[in-house]
């Protein structure tokens, strides 16, 4: 008996994976790319356990305390006040390390919005024991405020591309699908669309609304998704008039069911080949609007209010040098993956 046409599909399907697969693995550079961003990229999710001025673990009196998880009042550790605790308080930290006690606190113990008091000097004040990478201009920590940074621009990017993908998938499809008056209708409003001024829009926005990191993401949202529907559009159209398109709509399947099972995984190549490229671009558009500041809230840890801090004082060479190193290091390995996907989906090397 022969194996039914679907399950034949599937294995074909499966196999043309695992080929691609293993010609990306072929492809040392975007390979070891993808490795190093993704251990940066996990490191960061765990960001509170790596640099935070609250402790993981207190043993005090015989008992043992996670303050990383549960906030504890000043007065269980002998203190005055019925406030959360000030672990880097001297008065608390030398009950916290006498008498038997101890405490543990993360590798760096600085949050991205704690102040060192105890700097002998002006600030933005340069690295020492202390601060590895020392302090911006208001005597927070540079490296916390990097980590959580870092973290905020892979996430915010994540989120950005994912909806400007989604956006622009089916609003190509429907344009490649249909054609005729549906898609000269969607080419007018993106021509039109596109031609609005989006910074002046962020300005307007920004200062009518409070800043805030999902404010920036619909309204960058609005623009994220036409260079992608360009291209699903094209595959489309391409499609549409294919053999086996004409049979599954002579057969009565739904067009929604065309698009999805027969047309979309063709179309899919430009989508993955441009996703780096595209999460690049978000990351870029972040930072760029946080050193103009019509981004995240000032408080918000952000690559580009570290920028801005840097052009601002010129001689904190600390401030500029390792956020450029922690953003251009970021966009290479993004480049560096891109370029491994678009030779991997490369039709002339299947």
């Amino acid at each position: 008996m022969t194996e039914p046409i679907e399950n034949q599909g599937v294995e074909k399907s499966i196999s043309l994976s695992r080929r691609r697969w293993r010609r990306f693995c072929r492809n040392r550079r975007g390979f070891y790319s993808l490795i190093v961003f993704a251990f940066f990229f996990v490191i960061s999710l765990f960001a509170e356990a790596i640099s935070n001025d609250v402790p993981l673990l207190v043993r005090y009196e015989g008992h043992l305390y996670f303050p990383l998880l549960v906030e504890y009042p000043e007065t269980t550790f002998g203190g005055d006040f019925e406030t959360e605790t000030d672990y880097l308080d001297p008065y608390i930290y030398e009950k916290l390390t006498t008498d038997g006690n101890s405490v543990y606190f993360p590798f760096n113990s600085h949050s991205y919005q704690s102040i060192n008091f105890n700097i002998d000097g002006p600030v933005p004040s340069p690295p020492t024991d202390e601060n590895i990478l020392g302090t911006d201009d208001r005597g927070r920590d540079v490296f916390a405020r990097l980590l959580y940074g870092f973290r905020l621009s892979i996430l915010f990017g994540f989120a950005l591309t994912t909806v400007g993908t989604l956006v622009g998938i089916i609003t190509g499809a429907v344009q490649g699908f249909f054609g005729g008056r549906v898609d000269l209708f969607f080419q007018r409003f993106i021509e039109i669309w596109g031609a609005m001024p989006e910074l002046y829009l962020l300005i307007i926005f920004a200062s009518i609304f409070k800043p805030s990191v999902m404010l920036l993401l619909v309204l960058l949202s609005l623009f994220s998704w036409m260079g992608l529907s360009d291209y699903v559009r094209a595959e489309f159209l391409k499609g549409r008039n294919m053999e086996y398109v004409k049979a599954a709509r002579a057969l009565g399947v739904s067009n929604v069911t065309i698009m999805y099972r027969h047309l979309l995984p063709n179309g899919m190549t430009p989508v993955i080949t441009f996703l780096p490229f595209r999460m690049s671009a978000s990351i870029l558009a972040l930072t760029s609007l946080d050193f103009l500041g019509l981004g995240v809230p000032p408080s918000t840890p952000s690559l580009g209010e570290l920028l801005a801090q840097g052009k601002a004082n010129i001689d904190a060479w600390w401030l500029s040098l390792s956020t450029f190193l922690v953003l251009v290091g970021t966009l290479v390995l993004l480049i560096f993956i891109g370029e491994a996907l678009r030779e991997t989906f490369d039709p002339r090397k299947n």
